[in-house]
């Protein structure tokens, strides 16, 4: 039997669940996932493939073995905020997933994620193939930290509204 305050704790965890974040490139598509709080983003793998249906089929067999309660997928706009040249394939790719997954899958703006991801990959002192797949797993957790603070700040600015009762 658990303590009343530990079981509280492991019961609010099953509750909310894994939420996780995409960074949806041409070959390669970075995968991360929250932590059962929904708090903090992890980079967690990459896939790989040569076609579109190729990377839909591996992205699904990705979110299978993570069950997420929720799919933050990246969207590339350009500095004005309009989709950018990559849009409607990512969008396509979108659209394939939710017909072979039953998680909601919603877009986050990744603009200056890739940016910040190469910083973070220099920073790790990678190279080559490894830094490359390390890039795609920090955008993807950038993308995902991104929609987690936004909507803990969105959460919070409600709770703080509300009336005293």
């Amino acid at each position: 039997m658990l303590p009343g305050m530990f079981r509280h704790w492991v019961c609010l965890m099953d509750a909310l669940g894994v939420i996780v974040g995409l960074d949806i490139g041409e070959a390669r598509t970075g995968i991360a996932r929250s932590d059962a709080l929904q708090m903090l983003a992890f980079p967690h793998s990459v896939v790989r493939a040569g076609t579109e249906s190729e990377m839909a089929n591996g992205i699904a067999a990705a979110l299978r073995e993570l069950s997420p309660v929720l799919v933050v997928a990246g969207m590339p706009l350009n500095q004005n905020g309009e989709p950018g040249p990559q849009a409607a394939r990512v969008a396509s790719l979108i659209d394939q997933l939710r017909t072979m997954t039953p998680v909601e899958i919603v877009v986050q703006d990744e603009r200056y994620t890739t940016a910040e991801a190469l910083r973070v990959a220099r920073d790790m002192n990678t190279r080559g193939k490894t830094r490359k797949n390390k890039v795609d797993q920090v955008a993807a957790a950038l993308i995902l930290q991104t929609y987690l603070d936004r909507r803990g700040a969105h959460a919070a600015g409600e709770t703080h509204s509300s009336p005293q009762g």
